[in-house]
C-alpha cells in the first residue's frame, strides 16, 4: 500500500485484518515512526486499534523503503493524494505517477498495480504507459479500485461496503482482485463489480458529484422552506420516502466539505470540459455550495440583529462532520471569516479538530468544552453535529449565555424544545414559529 494516508492506512489495516499480508509505505519517516508507536496520523474511531492487532499479529507492517515494500508483492495499491491544481482544478497526478515509475522499477515478478487513488478518466491508461516504459517485461497490469470510505465509518464501509467497483482490461488482474476482496463474501457483503478501468474511474466521479448535488438540492429546498413557512426536515422525509430518491444525503446544512466532495466535482468539471461535455449541474453545485458557506455566517448575523461588532459568538463543531479531525473545505471557515469581517469575537469548541483547526483560525479562541464556550456568549451556534452536542443542557446554556440565542445549522434540536428552555432558536429550512405539538412529534421521529 503505498501511501498511508486515509485511504491507504484504512484500507491498508482493513485488508490485514482479512488475512492478508500488507507493507504500508510511505516517505514521510515521521509519519512512519509514529505509525510504529500506534499514533495515528488522522482521526478515525477505532484505527488505533485495528492497526495495532495487525501489527502484533505480523500481518501489517510500515516501511519508507519502496523497494524492499513492494518486494515479492502480488498486488500494489497507489493511494496517494491527488489534491486539486491550483488554476484549473484538475487532479494533480504527479504524486500518483511519481509512485508508478518507482513501482515499476522496483517489482521484482509480474504483479498488479492497482490505482486506489481518486483519479480522473484515462489515468490508467497512463500509468500503463509508465509501466510500458520502464518495465515492459515484468508482467505488471494496471487495474482501478475507488474507494467509498466516509470519513468517521470508514471500517465499517469498507469491510460492508455497498459495492466494490474493479476497473480491469484483462482476466487474471480480474482474478487476483477477486481473491484479494474474496473475504468479503464471508460477511455476505454486497458483490464487486467487474467493469472496465474508465468505467471504473468515472463511476468514483460521477457517484461523489450525484452526493454532493443531493445536498445542495435540500439545501436550497431549505432556503424554500424558510420563505414559504414549511419545515425542510419533513419535506425530506416525504421525499425520502420514495425509494427512488432514498433518504440519504437529505439533511439540510451548512453545505458540503471535507477531502472528496469539493475536490472530486472540480475535476469532474474540468475532465467535462476537455471532452466538450460540460456538467452543468455540478457547476451550479459548486457555485451554489461555495456560496451558501459564507451565507450562513450571513444568517447567525441576521439572527443577531444584524449587528456583531465586538460581540462573543460561541461555535460548536469545526470539522466539516463528526468523527473526524478534517478541516478541508469545512463550512466552519466560510463561517468564521463572515463573522470575523463583521467584527464579531467567535470562541470554538470541537472535541477532535483543534490541532486541524488551529492555523486555519488564527484568531479564534478554542476551549474545553460546550459550556466554556458558551459562557458570556450573545449566540451559540452549532456547526457541527457531534453526538456530544446533542443532547446538552439547554437551561444550563440559557443561564451562562449572555443573549438566549442558539443558532442550529444542522437541526439537532426540535425548535419547541429549544424554547421550552427559554431560548430564542434559529434553524435551517424551518418556519419561524412552528406549530406546537405535531411539529415536535414528527421532528423527534425525523431525527
Amino acid at each position: 500500500m503505498i501511501g498511508t494516508g486515509y485511504v491507504g492506512l484504512v484500507s491498508g489495516a482493513c485488508f490485514s485484518d482479512f488475512g492478508h499480508s500488507v507493507v504500508c509505505v510511505d516517505k514521510d519517516a515521521g509519519k512512519i515512526d509514529r505509525l510504529h508507536q500506534n499514533i495515528m496520523p488522522i482521526y478515525e474511531p477505532g484505527l488505533d486499534t485495528l492497526v495495532a492487532s495487525n501489527v502484533k499479529a505480523g500481518r501489517l507492517s510500515f516501511t519508507t523503503d519502496l523497494a524492499e515494500g513492494v518486494k515479492d508483492a502480488d498486488a500494489v495499491f497507489i493511494a496517494v493524494g491527488t489534491p486539486s491544481r491550483r488554476g484549473d482544478g484538475h487532479a494533480d497526478l504527479s504524486y500518483v505517477y511519481a509512485a508508478a515509475e518507482e513501482i515499476a522499477a522496483a517489482l521484482t515478478k509480474p504483479a498488479v498495480i492497482v490505482t486506489k487513488s481518486t483519479v480522473p478518466v484515462g489515468t490508467g491508461d497512463e500509468v500503463e504507459r509508465i509501466i510500458a516504459r520502464i518495465a515492459p517485461d515484468k508482467g505488471i497490469t494496471v487495474v482501478s479500485n475507488p474507494e467509498f470510505l466516509r470519513e468517521g465509518a470508514a471500517i465499517e464501509d469498507f469491510k460492508r461496503p455497498d459495492r466494490v467497483v474493479v476497473g480491469v482490461e484483462d482476466e487474471a488482474s480480474a482474478e487476483v482482485m477477486r481473491e484479494i476482496y474474496r473475504p468479503l463474501s464471508l460477511n455476505q457483503a454486497a458483490p464487486v463489480l467487474f467493469v472496465g478501468r474508465r468505467t471504473s474511474e468515472l463511476i468514483k466521479y460521477a457517484a461523489n458529484a450525484f452526493l454532493a448535488v443531493k445536498i445542495t438540492f435540500i439545501n436550497e429546498i431549505a432556503d424554500l422552506c424558510e420563505q414559504v413557512g414549511a419545515d425542510v426536515q419533513q419535506v425530506a422525509r416525504g421525499i425520502g420516502m420514495d425509494n427512488r430518491i432514498g433518504p440519504k444525503f437529505l439533511h439540510a446544512g451548512p453545505g458540503y466539505g471535507g477531502s472528496c466532495f469539493p475536490k472530486d466535482t472540480l475535476a469532474l468539471m474540468k475532465t467535462a470540459a476537455d471532452n466538450d461535455t460540460p456538467v452543468r449541474i455540478v457547476e451550479a453545485t459548486v457555485q451554489v455550495n461555495d456560496a451558501r458557506k459564507r451565507a450562513m455566517g450571513r444568517k447567525v448575523i441576521k439572527a443577531m440583529g444584524g449587528d456583531v461588532r465586538d460581540k462573543k459568538i460561541a461555535l460548536l463543531g469545526l470539522t466539516f462532520k463528526p468523527n473526524t479531525d478534517d478541516m478541508r473545505d469545512a463550512p466552519s471557515i466560510s463561517i468564521v471569516q463572515a463573522l470575523e469581517d463583521a467584527g464579531a469575537k467567535v470562541h470554538a469548541y470541537d472535541p477532535e479538530g483543534e490541532e486541524q483547526a488551529r492555523p486555519l483560525l488564527p484568531n479564534v479562541t478554542f476551549c474545553t468544552g460546550p459550556y466554556e464556550a458558551a459562557e458570556g456568549a450573545d449566540a451559540l451556534v452549532i456547526v457541527t453535529e457531534w453526538d456530544e452536542f446533542r443532547a446538552l443542557d439547554l437551561k444550563r446554556m440559557k443561564t451562562i449565555l449572555n443573549q438566549p440565542l442558539l443558532v442550529d445549522l444542522r437541526n439537532i434540536y426540535p425548535p419547541q424544545l429549544a424554547r421550552d428552555a427559554g431560548l430564542e432558536i434559529v434553524s435551517v429550512g424551518k418556519p419561524a414559529q412552528a406549530m406546537t405539538q405535531p411539529q415536535g412529534e414528527l421532528a423527534g421521529s425525523a431525527a
